[in-house]
């Protein structure tokens, strides 16, 4: 039976607009009135149309299942990466993963930076065949890096929306928040934490882009939550404009903003993970070739005291949680995620995003936090 798009959007959760595109659905993760105003640059329109923590959750006896999509992967020349994939879950347990092909191509120069290069492609159908009999709940989780439209999805069995029972954690960060590097959507440590705490998880996570901005902002506070997390700090470094003094005033009115949508919730702040290119170097960040692929070094004066580094934006941070006296805002510390000892035997692969290995690591650490302000919920969680 191929389900309509109606029933589609009925069974997809970790989005937070669906856009009709005359051929299918495509999810979006910041709302229409922010991702298309003139000022928003085509760098977080680029993430937050690829789809980290968006997925199909269904209650189901299919054997069979097949969604066919239309994907748009970035192609960075001269860093050499997979195509990304398509995990299908059953009863919380990873079962299939599928590596998506054809789809549209967008080639960006990291290093001699010049205009795009787009090249069309064909849609794609994704199987998963001979699945167990029984009632089961799947999840299939789209790609993390790549936008897709959904043009259809069938099974050989109905499948039945399931209700959100846990309590519903929305996390807004950066390229590593999103998944970069991590070899498929259910292995970004989002994904992991969520999976370790038992929590339903919203992706806002933006690559390149968590900047502070108000429309970042509005969308975590317009998104149902029983949590918040935002992890902050190193995009800011990499772009190299903003002043440390600034940099506390932005944070303060992100928040305020995050506030306002979510006045009652747990909120945890979180600092940037250890980085040795911008521990004590400040930005602007740039890409260089290197015999295994790209790599980021920092460009700023280390002797100029206002810049941003990773080292004073923790600081900073941890002054604004005390400065704002909120109760239920807890500061994480980003180096108890990954930190010095860790970066020894499980160095960032290009100075700044995590493998899949630690990707996991920070996932098992964080679910820790997670499940500790899951516990301070006012009245409890009933669903």
């Amino acid at each position: 039976m191929l389900l309509e798009d109606q029933a589609i959007a009925g069974l997809l959760r970790g989005h937070t607009e669906l856009e009709e595109t005359g051929r299918g659905l495509r999810p979006h993760r910041l709302r229409k009135a922010d991702r298309s105003t003139p000022i928003a640059a085509p760098q977080l329109q680029l993430a937050e149309s690829q789809t980290a923590g968006v997925r199909i959750v269904a209650r189901t006896t299919a054997s069979n299942i097949a969604l066919d999509v239309h994907s748009t992967w970035v192609d960075y020349f001269g860093a050499p990466q997979a195509r990304g994939r398509v995990d299908l879950v059953i009863d919380g347990h990873l079962a299939r993963s599928v590596r998506l092909a054809e789809g549209d191509v967008l080639g960006i120069d990291l290093v001699d930076t010049g205009p795009s290069i787009r090249t069309d492609g064909g849609d794609f159908r994704v199987v998963f065949g001979n699945l167990p009999r029984h009632a089961k709940t799947i999840e299939i989780w789209l790609p993390h890096g790549e936008a897709i439209e959904l043009l259809g999805l069938s099974s050989d069995e109905p499948l039945h929306p399931v209700p959100v029972t846990t309590p519903r954690w929305v996390h807004g960060g950066s390229s590593i928040s999103q998944g970069t590097a991590a070899t498929s959507p259910t292995a970004t440590w989002p994904a992991t934490a969520a999976r370790l705490a038992g929590v339903e998880l919203h992706n806002l996570g933006f690559g390149g882009s968590m900047l502070l901005q108000e429309s970042i902002a509005r969308t975590v506070a317009a998104a149902p939550a029983e949590v918040v997390s935002v992890k902050v700090g190193i995009n800011l470094v990499n772009d190299g404009r903003m002043r440390l003094d600034e940099f506390e005033r932005a944070t303060h009115a992100f928040l305020d903003i995050v506030r306002g949508g979510h006045p009652d919730v747990p909120l945890l702040l979180v600092s940037p993970i250890l980085a040795p290119v911008h521990e004590d170097t400040p930005g602007p960040s740039s890409a260089v070739r290197t015999e295994t692929g790209i790599a980021f070094v920092a460009d700023g004066d280390a002797r100029d005291d206002g810049a941003l580094t990773l080292r004073r934006v923790r600081t900073a941070l941890g002054r604004v949680v005390t400065d704002r006296r909120d109760e239920r805002l807890t500061s994480v510390d980003g180096t108890t995620l990954y930190g010095a000892a860790d970066a020894e035997w499980m160095p960032l692969p290009d100075g700044l995003h995590p493998d899949t290995a630690t990707h996991r690591r920070i996932g098992e650490r964080f679910a820790r936090h997670l499940r500790d302000a899951c516990g301070n919920l006012h009245g409890g969680w009933s669903g």
